[in-house]
């Protein structure tokens, strides 16, 4: 079995032609996803997955849905749930991060015509749960805004393909790209003495986490050429969760701090911005002492927020260089960018949960 996983894994989102078709996806089992027609009833398996269908405008397609999306939360900063708050009311099909239960598929009302799966081999392997329900299953790797944005462009072809929403897919990509160049072509240039030393902490990872949390590439910095003080740490421009040492974070000493908001799930009396208000050490940190410490959307919340991620490196660019984005309001970008990936303006739901700390200088006493 694991040859071949491995086997599967190798031929990911690989697309050839097919007669009546305009391209043919490999299912789990290394075989061509045939369909008479656009696949109308799905399920989307594993983190992310049901955020890639939202972005392709095919949520409506769905049975069914993973535990994480009936739970009610205090805060829940996943753009593409608060946009489909419905998604609460439909039968359950397993537990979240994969962990898809064949014979609650099997007794659905209605029998999904494929299974979208990220993280194929997490939870329930892509290939034995399409063995156990005869029902297609497509594995996709989620990929990331930096050294993995290949994965996650070929993932959303591949759901367009079997949904019918090839043009959406195009689209949504193109709209990332157009993002992604316009970050890097406003930070272009810049000298080394005018790009700041910065830091993010508080970086969610399989649940809320305190300041020394990080990713040590994050995108939002890369695309607005910051100095992350990670950079050295950094193995290359792909996302890497790390827990960083308190010792390195004083040396280091940023200019500027940015807190991801999500922390505040960790409890009134542990997260980020608990540690910088009630521990004496980080009233050291340069940021800390002259007032440059900011709330951002987050990054992680049942994997990446690619549209939070965007809209935390227009902020990013707007708080480090107000002159070359003169032009952007960071509120209304978000909006912007929400209102395309999920058709919802979100950004002011989202900023109620967090008390209105999202893109502003954070008050730490």
């Amino acid at each position: 079995m694991k040859g071949l996983v491995s086997l599967v894994l190798s031929l990911l989102c690989v697309f050839a032609p097919l007669a009546g078709q305009g391209a043919a996806v490999v299912d789990a089992l290394g075989n061509p996803v045939a369909l008479d027609g656009p696949a109308l009833k799905v399920l989307c398996s594993g983190s992310g997955a049901l955020r890639l269908l939202t972005y392709l405008g095919a949520q409506d397609r769905i049975v069914a849905v993973e535990d994480i999306e009936k739970r009610v939360q205090a805060v829940d900063p996943r753009p593409y749930f608060l946009a489909n708050p419905g998604f609460r009311d439909l039968p359950l099909f397993g537990e979240f991060r994969g962990q898809a239960r064949p014979e609650l598929i099997l007794g659905l009302p209605e029998l999904p015509q494929v299974i979208f799966k990220t993280y194929p081999e997490a939870g329930t392997n892509a290939a034995a749960l399409q063995e156990a329900t005869t029902v297609p299953v497509v594995p996709l790797q989620y990929g990331d805004l930096l050294g993995g944005r290949d994965d996650f462009y070929r993932s959303l072809k591949a759901m367009g393909a079997v949904t019918g929403r090839e043009e959406r897919a195009g689209e949504v990509i193109a709209f990332f790209e157009k993002a992604i160049a316009d970050l890097r072509d406003r930070t272009e240039g810049l000298a080394e003495t005018d790009r700041p030393s910065c830091f993010v902490g508080g970086v969610a990872y399989r649940g809320a986490h305190g300041l020394a949390s990080t990713e040590l590439a994050y995108p939002p910095f890369v695309f607005t050429a910051a100095r992350a003080v990670t950079e050295a740490e950094a193995p290359s421009e792909r996302s890497a969760h790390s827990e960083i040492s308190r010792e390195k974070l004083l040396a280091w000493d940023p200019e500027y701090l940015f807190i991801d908001l999500v922390t505040l799930n960790a409890g009134e009396r542990a997260g980020a911005l608990y540690e910088l208000k009630e521990t004496p050490l980080w009233k050291d940190l340069r940021a800390v002492r002259e007032g440059r410490v900011y709330g951002i959307l987050p990054y992680n919340w049942y994997t990446q927020n690619y549209g939070s991620v965007l809209a935390n490196a227009y902020f990013v660019g707007k708080t480090l260089y107000p002159d070359r984005f003169s032009d952007v309001d960071p509120a209304a970008k978000a909006d912007e960018i929400y209102r395309f990936l999920v058709g919802k303006t979100l950004f002011a739901q989202i900023n109620a949960s967090f008390d209105g700390m999202a893109f502003r200088r954070l008050d730490l006493k």
